[in-house]
């Protein structure tokens, strides 16, 4: 079984609606593979279009069983100062061939792409811009 680092640059987030039209929206995104879980930090900027550029990492073996473990959720969540968090949308990528080529090769990328943004409601609003490389250890 072979062993690497799955790093998801996390770019921006632009067009999704506000759920409350009273406050303003702190995105911010829980981001999951596997059994493992990070959160990002609240996104910057004001508008339509938010940012964070950051990067979390998440330990990937390859094989690793199911088809299932080689996806990337991300969930999109507004951080309300005075009451709970709301989920607001999300998005999965699949990357079991970037993980597979990676082991190959050494490293492998899945360059900066915009993912659309899947509503409760099951509509689509806005894209969330990201990168995943995987990177062999041995």
């Amino acid at each position: 079984m072979a062993r690497g680092m799955l790093e998801v640059l996390l770019a921006n987030v632009q067009g999704i609606r506000d759920k409350d039209f009273l406050a303003k929206m702190n995105p911010y995104v829980v981001i999951r593979y596997g059994n493992q879980e990070c959160t990002s930090s609240v996104a910057r900027g004001e508008g339509k279009k938010r940012v964070w550029n950051e990067k979390l990492t998440f330990n990937a073996e390859y094989p690793g069983g199911e088809d299932h473990k080689y996806k990337l959720t991300f969930q999109i969540m507004d951080n309300h100062k005075t009451s709970h968090h709301v989920f607001v949308g999300e998005t999965t990528i699949y990357v079991k061939d970037v993980v597979s080529l990676g082991v190959e090769t050494g490293k492998a990328e899945l360059r900066r792409g915009k993912y659309r943004v899947v509503l409760p409601d099951n509509t689509y609003s806005g894209e969330i811009c990201v990168a995943v490389t995987f990177t062999h250890i041995l």
